[in-house]
């Protein structure tokens, strides 16, 4: 028989997780993502699945919890491995190449900071994700930011501060529409409220990148930029052409296409593009001239998809900037997700998560209170979970009924969830969208997470918010229940 786990039940494997997660940290530096931190949450996983035993569940279940947890994030898994292999033909098709030359044109170091968190949040907002702006745009950002001589960390902030304010304000965007729908309320209704706090979020983190910028923070700057690109422009064909598979991967995200078969056409043209434009680099890559040319070339295609772009213009500088891609770039981030979700599944699955919840809840007294309480359990579920989604379903399944109970306009609910599940996901190293970040940007998450102004602003916005009663609005008795609220019961 199933016994309900005790609050200490549910938190010795959060313990736990805390633990092995700072020896990896302490151990391991920077490199704890590519194995270490997997490690930890598979052992924390094995104490969960443990209590989850000695509370009576069978271990059958368990796994097949497992499974399905990570099940969940197979649509994820598929999309990274289509950014690893749309990163490697981009190289060789000369589309990186080419945003990093004009790049290093047009934007100085003292505005690319605000420029890059601007340019990010509009073309978010018009797509209506995080994940295609920074697996496109974002590549290209980082390097135009290492040419200019500017901070990656500090790059991949910006990138990511405007990437997510554009997700989370585009009615494009699936957690844009999760969230309200979760919450039981109208789309534009939950929009209109989100900007009271992601507006003023927004406006801080521009004035802190443009403060940051002013501040001159570039090293080598005029060095590298010239070196750079005039390396870039004697090694690779920078014509228009380049540039038709980023125009083509926006084309199909603005026409609402899927983001996998997006990506992959993004990939397949950037192979199209390479093997007609930048020929002697894919030749070069498959590094055997005693084939005939069209089977060299496909081996080099075949080599840039599977294992990554590989430059070779003899300067270390550019060749290191230009070397990447590729699918097996993505396991390790694989690896992670798939640990975590095992970990976030079996604590969902045995009641532990709901109990940590549960507690929460009982202490939350207060309007301010009821507001933090889901803030902090959006981004708690984010790290025990390590899924977005689940971060945005949970809490608004767990505090509907409560917020209708005590008059509070659901929409106060979605905004909060919003405020804290969508905006924190990227800045959890295990957590889906966190793993993709660093993955895709090629900087480590604990590495950008203090410079992305936006994502950290935002949850403190939104309780200051709730504690002074700022914006919270209350739910009028003769207030229809609307037909979103009545399909959302069975999300």
């Amino acid at each position: 028989m199933r016994k309900k786990p005790s609050l200490v039940d549910a938190v010795v494997p959060i313990a736990v997780l805390i633990t092995l997660l700072s020896f990896s940290v302490f151990l391991f530096g920077d490199s704890s993502s590519a194995g270490p931190n997997q490690i930890a949450m598979i052992f924390a996983a094995a104490v969960a699945a443990l209590i989850a035993l000695k509370n009576g569940n069978d271990w059958h279940s368990i796994q097949n919890a497992i499974v399905k947890g990570i099940s969940t994030a197979m649509a994820a898994v598929l999309i990274l491995l289509a950014v690893g292999a749309l990163i490697g033909s981009w190289n060789l098709a000369g589309t990186v190449q080419a945003m990093i030359y004009f790049g290093l044109k047009i934007l100085s170091p003292d505005i690319f900071y605000v420029a890059t968190c601007i340019i990010c949040a509009l073309t978010s907002l018009a797509i209506g994700s995080s994940w295609t702006v920074a697996g496109t745009l974002g590549i290209g950002l980082m390097g135009v930011s290492q040419g200019l001589g500017l901070s990656p960390a500090m790059t991949a902030g910006a990138v990511i501060s405007g990437a997510y304010f554009g997700d989370k304000m585009s009615p494009l965007s699936d957690t844009t529409n999760l969230a309200p729908a979760v919450a039981g309320v109208e789309l534009f209704s939950h929009i209109r409220h989100m900007l009271w706090t992601t507006g003023p979020s927004f406006v801080i983190a521009i004035v802190i990148f443009s403060f940051i910028g002013l501040g001159g923070v570039s090293t080598g700057a005029d060095t590298n930029m010239g070196m750079i690109g005039d390396v870039i422009a004697a090694n690779y064909s920078l014509s228009f052409p380049t540039l038709i598979p980023l125009a083509l991967v926006f084309y199909l995200a603005l026409k609402r296409y899927p983001a996998l078969p997006t990506i992959l056409a993004g990939a397949l043209a950037g192979v199209l593009v390479g093997l007609i434009i930048q020929r002697p680099a894919v030749l070069a890559l498959a590094d055997s001239p005693d084939l005939p040319v069209g089977l060299a070339l496909l081996k080099g295609v075949w080599i840039t998809l599977f294992d990554g772009f590989v430059a070779n213009t003899g300067y270390e500088m550019v060749d290191n900037l230009l070397s990447r891609g590729g699918m097996n770039s993505m396991l390790s981030t694989i690896f992670l997700v798939f640990s975590a979700l095992s970990f976030g599944a079996v604590m969902e699955y045995s009641g532990m998560l709901a109990r940590l919840i549960e507690s929460i809840l009982a202490a939350a007294k207060s309007t301010g209170s009821m507001i933090a309480a889901v803030l902090v359990t959006s981004v708690g579920v984010n790290i025990v979970a390590a899924d977005q989604y689940l971060a945005i379903v949970l809490p608004g399944r767990m505090y509907r009924a409560e917020f209708s109970r005590r008059g509070l306009h659901p929409k106060n609910l979605s905004r909060a969830i919003e405020d804290a599940g969508t905006i924190t996901s990227p800045l959890i190293p295990w957590n889906t969208c966190g793993a993709y970040m660093a993955a895709t940007l090629g900087v480590p998450t604990l590495a950008y997470l203090p410079y992305c102004f936006f994502n950290l602003v935002n949850p403190l916005i939104s309780m200051i918010y709730g504690f002074r009663g700022i914006t919270i609005e209350k739910l009028e008795k003769t207030e229809p229940t609307d037909s979103q609220a009545e399909s959302a019961s069975s999300i």
